[in-house]
Protein backbone atom coordinates (compact mmCIF):
# COMPACT_ATOMS: atom_id res chain seq x y z
CA UNK A 1 0.00 0.00 0.00
CA UNK A 2 1.08 3.56 -0.72
CA UNK A 3 0.10 6.92 0.74
CA UNK A 4 -1.60 9.60 -1.34
CA UNK A 5 -2.29 13.24 -0.51
CA UNK A 6 -5.15 15.20 -2.03
CA UNK A 7 -3.82 18.66 -2.87
CA UNK A 8 -5.82 21.75 -3.80
CA UNK A 9 -4.18 25.17 -4.17
CA UNK A 10 -0.95 23.67 -2.77
CA UNK A 11 -2.65 22.60 0.50
CA UNK A 12 -3.09 18.99 1.61
CA UNK A 13 -6.78 18.31 2.27
CA UNK A 14 -6.72 14.56 2.83
CA UNK A 15 -4.32 11.60 3.03
CA UNK A 16 -5.31 8.04 2.16
CA UNK A 17 -3.67 4.61 1.84
CA UNK A 18 -4.27 2.84 -1.47
CA UNK A 19 -2.61 0.97 -4.29
CA UNK A 20 -2.01 2.96 -7.46
CA UNK A 21 -4.55 0.78 -9.28
CA UNK A 22 -7.24 2.14 -6.96
CA UNK A 23 -7.18 5.38 -8.95
CA UNK A 24 -8.01 3.50 -12.18
CA UNK A 25 -11.59 3.05 -10.96
CA UNK A 26 -11.85 5.73 -8.27
CA UNK A 27 -14.35 8.47 -9.06
CA UNK A 28 -13.56 11.70 -7.24
CA UNK A 29 -15.88 14.56 -8.11
CA UNK A 30 -14.22 17.10 -5.82
CA UNK A 31 -11.45 19.43 -6.93
CA UNK A 32 -7.81 18.63 -6.29
CA UNK A 33 -5.06 16.29 -7.36
CA UNK A 34 -3.84 13.07 -5.73
CA UNK A 35 -0.07 13.03 -5.23
CA UNK A 36 1.94 10.16 -3.77
CA UNK A 37 3.57 10.84 -0.43
CA UNK A 38 6.36 8.74 1.10
CA UNK A 39 8.28 8.38 4.34
CA UNK A 40 10.95 10.69 2.94
CA UNK A 41 8.36 13.10 1.54
CA UNK A 42 5.59 12.86 4.11
CA UNK A 43 2.32 14.77 3.78
CA UNK A 44 -0.18 15.53 6.49
CA UNK A 45 -3.49 17.35 6.43
CA UNK A 46 -2.77 21.09 6.42
CA UNK A 47 0.71 20.67 4.91
CA UNK A 48 1.79 22.71 1.90
CA UNK A 49 2.85 21.06 -1.36
CA UNK A 50 5.71 22.61 -3.34
CA UNK A 51 5.12 21.24 -6.84
CA UNK A 52 8.38 22.62 -8.24
CA UNK A 53 10.38 20.57 -5.71
CA UNK A 54 7.81 17.76 -5.24
CA UNK A 55 7.97 18.36 -1.49
CA UNK A 56 5.47 18.56 1.35
CA UNK A 57 6.10 20.64 4.46
CA UNK A 58 4.16 21.32 7.66
CA UNK A 59 2.56 24.64 8.62
CA UNK A 60 4.93 27.31 9.92
CA UNK A 61 5.17 26.81 13.71
CA UNK A 62 5.97 30.47 14.49
CA UNK A 63 6.00 33.61 12.30
CA UNK A 64 9.74 34.14 12.85
CA UNK A 65 10.78 30.65 11.74
CA UNK A 66 12.28 30.27 8.26
CA UNK A 67 11.70 27.42 5.81
CA UNK A 68 14.90 25.65 4.74
CA UNK A 69 14.20 24.70 1.11
CA UNK A 70 17.05 22.16 1.17
CA UNK A 71 15.17 19.83 3.54
CA UNK A 72 11.76 21.56 3.81
CA UNK A 73 11.97 21.97 7.58
CA UNK A 74 11.25 25.09 9.61
CA UNK A 75 14.20 26.58 11.49
CA UNK A 76 14.11 29.08 14.33
CA UNK A 77 16.09 32.31 13.92
CA UNK A 78 18.24 31.16 16.88
CA UNK A 79 19.47 27.55 16.93
CA UNK A 80 18.25 25.24 19.69
CA UNK A 81 20.75 25.17 22.60
CA UNK A 82 22.77 21.95 22.71
CA UNK A 83 23.45 21.89 26.45
CA UNK A 84 21.22 18.99 27.49
CA UNK A 85 18.48 21.16 29.05
CA UNK A 86 14.86 21.43 27.93
CA UNK A 87 13.69 24.60 26.22
CA UNK A 88 10.54 26.13 24.75
CA UNK A 89 10.46 28.72 21.99
CA UNK A 90 9.30 32.21 23.06
CA UNK A 91 8.01 33.94 19.93
CA UNK A 92 7.61 37.33 21.66
CA UNK A 93 11.33 37.42 22.55
CA UNK A 94 12.39 35.26 19.60
CA UNK A 95 14.56 33.07 21.80
CA UNK A 96 14.69 29.73 23.54
CA UNK A 97 13.67 29.78 27.20
CA UNK A 98 14.92 27.10 29.55
CA UNK A 99 12.19 25.04 31.23
CA UNK A 100 12.45 24.87 35.00
CA UNK A 101 13.54 21.37 35.92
Amino acid sequence: MRYWAKVLDNKVLEVIVAEEEFFDTFVDSSAGEWIETTKDNYAGIGYTYDAENNAFYPPQPYPSWILDKENFKWNPPTPFPEDGHNYLWNEDNKEWEKIQE
